[in-house]
Parts: C-alpha cells; structure tokens; sequence
C-alpha cells in the first residue's frame, strides 16, 4: 500500500476571536500536494475567517501552521504570496479601472532594470494565462470594469497562476459560471492538481463537492466537527447533518394542490418583450400567487429579460403591462410606482447599502412614508422594518444592525422585506439563493413559497435548475435569447430541461 505524501500545509489549533465572537476555535485543517480539499459549513461557520488566516490577512490568536514541514507565520497576505499560497476571495478584489494584464500583475509587475514596467510583457503573460485557463478571448488590454462576473472570475484565477503557487483557495468559485464555465473551471481544477497544486475548494454546492472534491473538512460554528472525509464516500445527510447539527432534508415547500385561482388580467405581463442583441421577443405572463421560472445558461438573456420588466433596461420592442396597463419603458421609478421589486443578482453591489442599518435598507425604497415637514419619523422608521423583518424570521431581530454583519441569507431576507414594506405586487428574483447556505436555503424557499401563496406573483431566474424546477409553477426555458419551451414545473425534469438549453429549438 502507497504511503500518503507528507501534508503540504497543517494548520492545528487555529484560534481567532473578534469583540464578542470567537470566531475560530481550535480549528485542524490538512491539505496534500494535488487533492481537492472541500471546506464546508454554513454561513458563519469559520470558513472566511480561516482562509483569510491561511491567506495572511488575519493573525491568528493560536495555533500553529507548517509548510512543506517547515513552521511558518503568514503575517501578510504578500507573506503568503511568497511561499506560495494563493486565495481567490468570493467578493472579487479586482481594480475596475485598471487593464485585465494590469490587474493579473499588481504588485508584481515585470520591469526592466528594477525600475521599468515592462507592459507588453505583462500582456503576452497574460494572454497565455487566459488561454490555459480556457480564456483565451478576454482581451488582456481591456478594463477589468467592461467584463462579465464571470470573465472576472478567470481573471482573479489567472492573477493567481501569475505567481510561482502550490496551494490555491478558491472562494464560491462557480457561483458567478453557468455550467458550461463550471466545466471549464473543473478542468483547470484537474490539470493544477495534476501538476502537483493543492485546491482548498469552498462551495455550498454539495454536488459540485461530489464531482471535484478528494477529501471533506466540515466546520460549525468555529470547530472543525469532521476532518479528512472522502468526498464521494461521505453520504449528503451526513455532511448536511454535520453542517447544520440536524438532519435538513432538501425537499422544496409544497406546491399548492391547485394553481391559485386566475382574476380577470395578470398581474404582470410581457408582450413582444426584446432587446436587440440580448434577447428575441418574448411572451410571458404572472398570475397572483404564481412563480413563473426562467431556465437558462448564462448568456441566454434571463437576467436581461428581468431587468428589461423591472425598467433598468429599455427595450427595443414590445412592452410592459401591470394590472392591464403598460408602464413607461426603462423606468425603474414607474416600475416600483406600479408594484415591482426586485432582488438583483450582486446582491452586495446592487441591493444593499452596505455601510447601513438593516433598518435603513428595508425602509430605502419606502421613505416618504416616514417623512414629516422634511424629517424622517425614525421611531416610525424602524418599526415598521422590524415589523417586515419579522415576518421573513430575519436574524438577529436587530433592526440597527449593520446588514454587512449579517449572512448571505439574512442579507437577502432584508432585500425581500424591503419590498414587502412597499407592498409590491409582483417580486423579480435574480439568483435568489447565491452564496447562501444550505440551512438559510430551506427558509429562503419556504418564505418565497408562502409570499407567493399570499397573492404575491414572482418571476424567478436561477442557474440551479433543480431550484428553478423545485420552487416554480411554470417554466420558461431559454435558449441563446429566446424561449424555446414553455411547460407547467410539474411536467419537466433536469435532464429536459438541460437537452432543451443546450440543442433546444423554438416551440409554440
């Protein structure tokens, strides 16, 4: 029997603690030359708190961590750098202003004679980069700004092959890739790792754990609970158990026995609805207390169509109509005037104000109910956004809590009840459970579920197929901008709709 290669990285007893929080605690973590090492927990579990110890951006208070067997203290993240250990954050720390070449080299740039920035050769290094990295149509002399969440995504990774590294941290990195990239980024995955390079792999995705990963370390609440699991060995229950402390089983709430009873008009309806460039005319219509889906690749004009409903995009035929009547195109304000409200994709950069309270995030769209002769009613104010909290069970039940302090899930719990403070009618839903955990998930489903059973219509876009399929009453399938199938939730499954984005064809 082959003896295991001695560990690349040990980290033994990592303790950190914040004012209030002891964040990490006790925490063991082993990674060899060339394995996929999963780290798994909810939100708040460690997870950021550890790679960012790993990374050299926190000190720890405790423990010890070895390097290629030799003892070492990363007091920097240039520290880390330099023996090789690289992290790709979730929130991407790239500088829009700057070229894609620009950004893979800050810090490190080639020059001549200590002192010259040679520029074409950091643009030749990076367009080979790009290129192994599946890439190669990134433009190394473009702003980092004009590209896609995804382009970013490969841009980071090269960033990170620019240096001499042997242990990568991966931060949610599919959660911007449709499943075409994901694949790309899987291969990359296994030609490092082929070369030696250790992969430390954070997902809430447990099948991609299943499909990627070598060994498994579960934290919860600052401990490591398992260390060392077989990946494809370990069973889902089990993991979902560890990770949570109970059993959560990944059931969708049930669908009401009948669809809601129709009124006269949708509440929301899309005629002719296009974009040149983006997507064809489309047809659609919501009913009150309907979830109406949109499947699709990345690409294939969801998030475009959501946005062009919600007036952030003016389109270039067709229209919009709420309760029979059309609202004015391209105008966010008469689509929040008419009911709308939608919950964006970045939800950080697009829905939240960051720096504020929860308070002041529910009640942004809803000011002028708390305005007095110019004054706004802060009592009133907070009230009534603790009353909206309340109802979708945000955590904690802090109105003045900074909502940069809460989970994914809970951030996203505050974006919700923003617009239940409005009492809009129709809800748009773009990526309504990225970078959420699997425990906030099951909530999240359950309060979109009983919104919609309330009367509220929602139009729903995700890249999990099994959420469009699990939490919608129908499904548009799109395909390269255009619908090409359109069918009750209950009649598909994930294959149809997989065979219908990749070689589907228009259907009436």
């Amino acid at each position: 029997m082959a003896t295991p290669e001695p560990p690349l990285l040990t980290m033994s007893g990592i303790t950190k603690s914040f004012p209030g929080v002891r964040a990490l605690d006790g925490v063991d973590l082993e990674v060899r030359p060339g394995e996929v090492h999963c780290l798994l927990g909810q939100n708040g579990a460690g997870k950021s708190t550890l790679i960012k110890v790993l990374a050299g951006a926190h000190q720890p208070d405790g423990g010890t961590i070895t390097w290629r067997g030799e003892r070492v203290a990363l007091k920097s993240p240039v520290a880390a750098m330099r023996l090789g250990i690289a992290t790709i954050y979730q929130e991407l720390d790239l500088v829009e202003g700057l070229s894609v070449a620009e950004n893979v080299f800050l810090g490190h740039e080639p020059t001549t004679a200590g002192f010259v920035v040679r520029s074409g050769s950091a643009r030749a290094t990076t367009a080979a980069l790009l290129h192994r990295l599946g890439h190669p149509e990134i433009d190394p002399a473009r702003a980092v700004g004009d590209l896609s969440a995804a382009q970013r995504q490969i841009v980071s990774m090269a960033r990170a092959l620019s240096h001499d590294v042997r242990l990568i941290v991966m931060d949610e990195p599919s959660a911007a890739l449709d499943p075409d990239e994901t694949a790309n980024l899987f291969r990359i995955v296994s030609d490092l790792t082929a070369d030696g390079v250790a992969v430390v792999y954070i997902s809430h995705r447990l099948e991609e754990i299943r499909r990627i990963g070598d060994r498994v370390t579960v934290l919860k609440d600052g401990r490591a609970v398992a260390g060392g699991l077989s990946a494809d060995g370990t069973p889902t229950r089990d993991i979902v158990a560890m990770m949570t402390g109970r059993n959560v089983a990944y059931v969708f709430p049930d669908r009401p026995p009948a669809p809601p009873p129709r009124t006269r008009t949708p509440v929301l309806r899309a005629e002719g609805l296009a974009r040149e460039g983006e997507f064809a005319p489309v047809d659609l219509e919501v009913w009150p207390g309907e979830i109406v889906g949109l499947a699709g690749l990345v690409g294939s004009g969801r998030s475009e169509i959501l946005e062009t409903v919600y007036g952030a995009r003016r389109p270039t035929a067709g229209r919009v109509l709420v309760d029979g009547r059309p609202l004015r195109p391209g105008s966010v304000r008469a689509a929040v005037r008419a009911g709308l409200g939608l919950a964006p994709e970045e939800r950080k950069a697009q829905g939240l104000l960051m720096l504020e309270s929860v308070t002041r995030n529910v009640s942004v769209s809803s000011l002028s109910r708390f305005s007095r002769g110019g004054w706004i009613d802060r009592a009133a104010e907070r009230a009534a956004a603790r009353t909206a909290t309340r109802e979708l069970s945000l955590r904690p039940d802090n109105p003045d809590a900074r909502i940069r302090t809460l989970s994914g899930g809970n951030q996203q719990k505050a974006v919700l009840a923003r617009w239940l403070l409005r009492g809009c009618r129709v809800l748009l839903l773009d990526e309504p459970t990225r970078g959420v955990d699997v425990g906030a998930r099951a909530e999240l489903y359950a309060v979109i579920r009983r919104l919609a059973d309330d009367g509220l219509a929602v139009l729903l876009v995700s890249s999990e197929v099994p959420e469009v399929l699990g939490l919608a009453d129908r499904v548009l399938v799109l395909r390269e901008g255009r619908v090409v199938h359109t069918a009750p939730a209950r009649e598909l499954d994930e294959h149809r709709v997989l065979d219908l984005v990749m070689e589907g064809s228009p259907t009436s």
